[in-house]
């Protein structure tokens, strides 16, 4: 049977236990909330119905239902304490249903959620998932989703998108494991979630007890620190005696700000200043939309950017599956990631119209910015709450953006400090591009269709998050044209124009300054085509080594 992505997802607790999920399932859609008895057809799990890969190509709309339904049967010696039926990813709203029974909701369309279906198990099993997704019509996050998609807005997606599996575990399992390296004092900070009191811990060539649910504070010697040019990671095992036992890893590194020898605060990494040049990801496929046709793509695509020569990626709205960090992790890649915006309609003098006169808002103004609903503006909360979570121990992770160009923005100063007590181990952007509350870290700047000009700025570092946009359109790669951002007809104005503007933008305004910078983008999205590389990935319109060539010399 075809198993796209079935491989197993979570490199950050891995476990022997597994089958994958994926592969052909039978779908029906309709208006009815009642779960049919007959299906229209097949689709491929993990690909949305939207999608080309999925084999339906229907976009789900507001007041439809999609059904999914599976029928399997599990080994008896696979069967444990718990069976834990995981979904990394359903969009947007999902209930399931395991023999007729219910086993439990989610709400959110960008986040894990897991069920113990073991007390539901039978020897034959059906499984069937019910979805809606509101996409725009909603306070929900969506992402970049939109109903009337087109220009910087993309054609939505619902229902199962990411891998779906199944692990069976003892009572005592390992639930988590939290890594918090601490460089100044040499010392890797280990908390592992479990009934059980006691673990073993393999770690630096020997066996170590440790205890559960708090902290352990182990030594590091001979430190070896994770950077962009040596991406070291330690890796772990971690036994509970006759329960349990997992594979992880971490690496030790510290993100940070810090002031130069000119006293301009700069980013910094292992308490040394770096700039970091990345380009932004949106994290989209032509054929799967945000999901990609197997894990070689992902490999493509951060391998293609540090051949380009950046350091960075701002993962753009978007969460994506562990493997995807892991790579990065391995690779060496920085990655400034995105919380995923929601809230209700936008208004274009909020999101639009800051661009060009730098007005900000006091983002406590709720109506203004989409964010009337209070149950949404508690469940957005939670949600980045569980985004830090889930990627906590992606060493690769140096920045969270929490709002972006004011797309359901509110009481981010507030938001802000309270995620700096869940993690205070990362770099914050509070409002990324525009309606700066003059708080976090750094001062966000996104700049199109005109020269960068810094802000007078002491207290925090300005970053450049956003700019660029420079379009190359290839014949036959485009789904239409774009009139948004600065088009040019060949390679060769193209490259110049690229180079002046890192010159002008960037190269001149380190000494003033900029401590970093984000180039938008790697891929053509869509209708959006001012990628390096086309959407269907098939042609990289520069050579990288000259987009190298000019990137090499932006640094502090």
């Amino acid at each position: 049977m075809n198993q796209p992505l079935s491989e197993y997802p979570r490199p950050q607790l891995y476990r022997e236990s597994y089958i994958s999920l994926n592969g052909e399932w039978e779908y029906a859609i309709t208006k009815d909330r009642t779960i049919p008895k007959l299906f229209d057809g097949k689709i491929i799990v993990p690909f949305s119905p939207e999608t080309k890969l999925s084999g339906v190509n229907h976009i789900l709309q507001p007041d439809e239902f999609l059904y999914y339904k599976l029928e399997f049967s599990l080994p008896s010696e696979f069967i444990k304490d718990k069976v834990i039926l995981h979904f990394t990813a359903v969009d947007q709203i999902a209930e399931v249903y395991l023999n007729d029974k219910e086993v439990g909701k989610h709400i959110g369309g960008f986040l894990p959620f897991e069920f113990d279906i073991k007390p539901f198990l039978e020897e034959k099993n059906t499984l069937v998932v019910r979805v809606q997704d509101l996409t725009d019509t909603s306070y929900l996050s969506r992402g970049k989703q939109k109903l009337k998609h087109g220009g910087i807005w993309y054609t939505p997606q619902s229902g199962i998108y990411m891998p779906v599996w199944l692990e069976s575990v003892n009572e005592k399992y390992i639930e988590d494991v939290k890594f918090t390296p601490d460089i100044d004092k040499e010392e890797i900070i280990i908390n592992i979630k479990s009934k059980a009191d006691e673990a073993i811990i393999h770690i630096f060539g020997m066996d170590r007890p440790i205890d559960c649910n708090k902290d352990n504070h182990v030594k590091v010697k001979d430190m070896r620190l994770w950077s962009p040019e040596d991406p070291y990671l330690y890796f772990v095992r971690i036994e509970i005696e006759d329960y349990d036992e997992v594979t992880s890893y971490f690496a030790m590194r510290k993100f940070s700000t810090m002031k130069d020898e000119n006293g301009i605060l700069r980013l910094a990494l292992n308490n040394k200043p770096l700039f970091m040049k990345g380009v932004l990801d949106q994290g989209y496929y032509k054929d799967g939309l945000l999901t990609p046709s197997s894990y070689k793509d992902y490999i493509k695509d951060i391998e293609l950017v540090k051949s380009l020569g950046f350091n960075a990626i701002r993962k753009h709205i978007k969460i994506e599956i562990p493997r995807w960090y892991f790579e990065c992790d391995k690779r060496g890649i920085i990655v400034w990631q995105d919380f995923v915006n929601g809230g209700t309609t936008y208004s274009q003098l909020v999101i639009t119209l800051p661009l060009v006169t730098n007005m900000h808002r006091n983002d406590h103004n709720y109506k203004v910015f989409g964010r009337n609903n209070e149950v949404g503006r508690k469940e957005v909360i939670q949600e980045f709450k569980d985004t830090i979570n889930y990627l906590y121990n992606c060493p690769c992770i140096g920045l969270w953006t929490i709002f972006n160009e004011g797309w359901g923005q509110f009481d981010s100063k507030e938001i802000y400090q309270e995620m700096v007590k869940l993690d205070p181990t990362r770099i914050y952007d509070h409002a990324s591009g525009w309606h700066d509350q003059k708080v976090s870290d750094v001062k966000s700047l996104h700049v199109y269709f005109r020269g960068v000009r810094l802000p007078r700025e002491k207290k925090r570092s300005i970053i450049l998050s956003e700019f660029g946009g420079l379009v190359l359109p290839i014949e036959g790669h485009i789904i239409k044209g774009n009139s948004v951002y600065t088009k040019f007809e060949n390679k060769e104005d193209y490259l110049k124009a690229y180079k002046k503007m890192i010159e002008r933008d960037v190269i001149k305004n380190i000494p003033k300054g900029l401590s970093a910078s984000i180039y938008t983008q790697l891929t053509d999205v869509e209708e959006e085509t001012n990628g390096f590389i086309t959407f269907d990935r098939e042609i990289i319109k520069i050579e990288p080594k000259l987009i190298k060539e000019i990137n090499d010399k932006i640094h502090l």
